[in-house]
């Protein structure tokens, strides 16, 4: 048996793969042979076996997962109906794990008939019960072989804390327990009399199963040498030209490592570079890497980059753009904590400077300690923290509703279509652009060019086309395309924003859908853009909203003759502050945001903000707040910023930044969500585009927490976990992704809950189970996604769903 020790060491090798090795058919049966149970039963009918690596060093998984036959997996859905029960034990259903120890007994038989079958104790059943996986009869004696040895090496790292690389063939042998028969799992003797032991194995077969494994190995290792020939690795550009130096701003030695994109996984270039940060003109620097033998790396120090420090593992991981638009992913690794520090320093130096224009040393040191927080890496992953935290949130999506991937989509619309059919292509060259969903009534609206589209949720979580609102147009009759639409007074009105009079907003009376009112503001002060007074207002019957200009906050109250501002209300800052979004709590706290990075946040409009969130230097898009006022969510456009404002030191401890500022011993510190470098590479070198988040929302409901939040980037939906993301220290990769055959316009989930998401395609409008997101891995990111098969096509009239969009 132990000859086949040498038969896993390539399968190991990929750390990057979560399973190590499968038995892809066979049944599973809880043997008792000692019990008044019963002898035997049938557990998955049809399910494959695999170890995996769990997120933890040293520690290995035995998972049998069931496998449904078409229609199955539907129809026991359909018998299980809407118990909630059912849904939340349907993960004991579907797949059982168990943690590989010594103590399972894990073994395996070869039968008379070649039938295969691995055994291990059912440590939480009575003495003598054991799990039984009977390998179907197509499974290879050699496979069987490979997964025993697999299985052993694992046990051996758990209980000796190191690679299984270093056993000796006597520190396995205390794993070998094919001593001990295996009772058979179909009910060929009593239960209340001792089982009868199946014959020893014979050693024909013994011999049999060392010849084919060696065969197999060698077959599989010339397989893999010429599957690593064939292979064509990422290789790395030619280094563009440095620039002449004015200043050196840090410069250390480190390991260089390329993200490679066929194997998945960081690759090493060379053991030893310099990289040197450095100023090259006014504001602008430059990161170079150099080798012994050659010039790897030179770029400007940008935003683009997407700097991630990670300190556990004492490397840096950025992204690098080429002149013909190639991205990849790189790693310096350091050699201990100190050089990370002192290189994120410089680094984090020269893009503050770049983005502010501002000296570095003229910032404060809290604002300094700030920037540096914000770009190191929280997603270092806390084995048994983030197992967790992934077995919650595979519990969470077990619960949610029905899968709506065949969720309706919407058509181009138009009102005058024939009874017959439309046809499906846009012809008008709008597209749609904004999304506002209702939360007093399940409606959504789609604004596309001077169109606006309303949906209706149905009960299925789906959208069904309500009506179309085909001419938006001032009450003087002139056409235009709202910039920005925000719904209003119970989801009876919807307010609009015209960029051609930027002084003005627009009332449409939603019921007759035609824009009702003007409503000047003021005249010297433009209204940049609009925010509710309070983060349920829209459900209410109030009338007065929030109003923003590049350095002005106010109140709009429409019943107000004349212009609409409220002059006692209006907090003006003589500076340019560029403020750029708004965001209010349920109280009626409000979240300001520049296009500076900077966030102010006030208790009441009209006083001076309670704190100011430092800039990071990079505008701020869009602005959301928890209702309870806890967690403020900013938008850029590669990252997002989560800033915990609850105050936990100090004579403030226990008040929110929005009430008290907050004291020199109680600074946030703000969480920077973003994608993984490597995952930023894959998306650009699948789409071509560099990352561009649209404004990012937490789900919503008066009754509900903030679980999720949600943007997009491309053709990609993201969503973040909340528990994931707030975990000490956060789990990794704490999102999954959708991805849409075309550029994703606006989403945002459906209220009061965060279960579906309402997506705005270019043409098309859909509500999808968020159960449909994956986690991001190569072949995920890389999915061709279904296409709606409609575009181009003529429909019947009855196939209509959704008409313009």
């Amino acid at each position: 048996m132990f000859m086949l020790r040498n038969v896993t060491k390539y399968l190991f090798g990929d750390t990057s793969k979560e399973s190590i090795v499968e038995i892809p058919q066979g049944q599973l049966y809880l043997v008792r042979p000692l019990s008044p149970k019963g002898y035997s039963e049938l557990i998955f009918k049809d399910a494959a076996a695999t170890i995996r690596r769990t997120g933890q060093e040293y520690q290995y998984q035995l998972v049998i997962q069931r496998a449904y036959e078409e229609g199955e997996e539907e129809l026991l859905a359909e018998e299980d109906g809407d118990d909630g029960n059912a849904e939340a034990l349907s993960a004991d259903k579907d797949e059982k794990t168990f943690l590989l120890d010594q103590g399972l007994h894990f073994r395996s038989e070869i039968r008379d008939g070649g039938e295969a079958v691995f055994a291990w104790r059912d440590l939480s059943g009575d003495p003598g019960d054991l799990y039984e996986f009977v390998c179907d009869r197509s499974v290879q004696a050699s496979e069987v072989g490979t997964f025993e040895m697999v299985a052993i090496k694992c046990q051996y790292e758990r209980k000796f804390r190191k690679p299984q690389e270093a056993a000796t063939e006597k520190e396995l042998q205390q794993f070998n327990f094919t001593d001990q028969t295996i009772p058979s799992a179909s009910a060929v003797s009593s239960p209340t009399t001792k089982a009868v032991a199946p014959p020893p194995k014979p050693k024909a077969i013994e011999d049999s199963l060392a010849k084919q494994t060696k065969k197999d190995l060698s077959s599989r290792e010339t397989k893999s040498r010429a599957s690593d020939k064939e292979l064509v690795h990422t290789m790395a550009p030619p280094s563009a030209t440095e620039p002449r130096r004015t200043e050196v701003l840090v410069k250390e030695r480190a390991e260089l490592h390329l993200f490679d994109f066929p194997s998945g996984s960081f690759m090493l270039q060379d053991p030893s570079v310099v990289a040197t940060v450095s100023e090259i003109g006014k504001w602008e620097y430059w990161l170079q890497i150099s080798g012994v033998e050659r010039e790897w790396l030179g770029q400007p120090v940008v935003a683009d980059i997407n700097p991630v420090f990670n300190f556990e593992y004492l490397s840096f991981i950025f992204n690098h753009y080429t002149e013909d638009g190639s991205a990849y992913s790189w790693l310096l690794r350091f050699k201990d904590q100190e050089t990370e520090e002192r290189f994120q320093e410089g680094l984090m130096r020269a893009l503050w400077e770049r983005l502010n224009e501002i000296k570095w040393t003229k910032s404060t040191d809290d604002e300094r300690q700030y920037v540096l927080e914000a770009f190191q890496d929280l997603t270092m992953e806390d084995a048994e923290n983030a197992a967790k935290e992934d077995e919650e949130g595979d519990e969470e999506e077990l619960e949610e509703e029905q899968s709506q991937d065949d969720s309706q989509r919407a058509e181009e619309y138009d009102s005058d279509e024939s009874a017959d059919d439309v046809i499906t292509k846009p012809s008008d060259g709008n597209t749609n652009s904004q999304l506002a969903v209702g939360y007093k009534h399940d409606r959504s609206f789609v604004v596309r060019g001077s169109k606006i589209g309303v949906f209706k949720h149905t009960p299925n979580n789906n959208l069904e086309f309500s009506t179309n609102i085909s001419k938006v147009e001032t009450p003087g009759g002139k056409l235009f395309s709202p910039k920005k639409v925000m719904l209003h007074s119970e989801d009876t009105d919807m307010i609009l924003q015209n960029q051609d009079n930027p002084n003005s907003l627009y009332r449409m009376d939603l019921e007759y859908g035609k824009v009702v009112d003007e409503w000047k503001v003021h005249d010297d002060i433009p209204v940049k853009t609009f925010a509710p007074e309070k983060k349920f207002s829209q459900m209410t019957g109030e009338q007065t909203f929030l109003g923003l200009s590049h350095n002005a906050l106010y109140r709009v109250d429409p019943r107000l003759s004349g212009n609409k501002m409220v002059e006692s209300d209006l907090k003006q800052y003589t500076s340019k502050n560029a403020f750029s979004s708004a965001a209010t709590t349920e109280k009626g706290y409000i979240a300001i945001a520049s296009d500076k990075g900077d966030i102010r946040l006030f208790d009441k409009l009209g006083l001076r903000a309670k704190t100011q969130l430092p800039a990071l230097g990079d505008p701020i898009i869009g602005l959301d707040v928890s209702a309870d006022g806890r967690w403020v969510l900013a938008t850029c456009t590669t990252y997002l910023l989560l800033i915990d404002t609850l105050q936990t030191g100090g004579k403030n401890e226990g008040k929110l930044g929005f009430e008290k500022p907050f004291g020199k011993d109680s600074k946030p510190q703000p969480r920077r969500l973003t994608l993984q470098p490597s995952h930023v590479a894959q998306f650009h070198h699948e789409t071509k585009a560099s990352l561009s988040f649209t404004p990012a929302r937490f789900n919503t409901g008066v009754e509900d927490k903030e679980t999720s939040i949600i943007t997009a980037t491309g053709p990609f939906i993201v969503t973040w976990n909340m528990k994931k993301v707030l975990a000490k220290p956060m789990a990794k990769d704490p999102y999954t992704i959708k991805r849409y055959e075309e550029e994703v316009k606006a989403d945002d989930f459906k209220y009061g809950s965060d279960r579906n998401v309402i997506v705005a395609l270019p043409n098309e409008v859909n509500m999808v189970a968020k159960q449909t997101f994956k986690k991001p891995t190569r072949e995920s990111i890389a999915a061709t996604p279904r296409a709606s098969g409609r575009f181009g096509s003529k429909l019947r009239k009855s196939d209509v769903v959704n008409s313009p969009y």
